[in-house]
């Protein structure tokens, strides 16, 4: 079984329930082990759109990296992504961060996620499910990159509705 580790992110209609909807139909494929608390997070790359709820998942998954990644593409098109924009609004958005300690670069996948360090809004809700996971590239585990990360966008927990009363 392999271990994995997604980041979901939804800034279009019911966010909430897109990230819900992914776990479910995630859950066809792989073994969710871990939910990260979700969060809600400013754009990045293009700021000019709504904010972003994002949680990481841990899965485990006889999938390879690349049936994994047709798979969660195949759950980003069943919840109504439509990609037109880079970095645009999304319904759903499912990144691959890690895939066991594999290293992998070609033109469909890069794993671990390249720009992980750089995005507090990935390793925020991947340090609270995997903090000592370790980067098979810098040597640093989720905690250190996190402690080193240089992005300033906000980055908050979310509180629903029911929370807040």
């Amino acid at each position: 079984m392999n271990i994995a580790y997604l980041l979901l992110g939804s800034n279009e209609g019911d966010r909430v329930q897109n990230l819900e909807d992914a776990i479910m139909l995630t859950a066809r494929f792989a073994d969710i082990k871990q939910k990260s608390p979700i969060y809600v997070t400013a754009p990045w790359g293009l700021p000019d759109q709504p904010d972003f709820l994002n949680q990481a998942i841990e899965i485990a998954t006889d999938l390879t990296p690349m049936e994994l990644l047709t798979h969660t593409s195949g759950v980003e098109t069943e919840l109504g992504r439509q990609r037109t924009i880079k970095w645009g609004q999304r319904t759903l958005d499912i990144d691959i961060l890690f895939y066991n300690d594999l290293v992998l670069d070609n033109k469909q996948l890069t794993i671990p996620h390249p720009a992980i360090q750089d995005r507090r809004f990935a390793l925020m809700p991947l340090n609270d499910i995997a903090a000592s996971l370790s980067h098979p590239i810098f040597k640093k585990n989720i905690a250190e990159l996190l402690e080193t990360c240089l992005d300033t966008l906000e980055v908050k927990p979310y509180i629903s509705d029911k929370q807040a009363e």
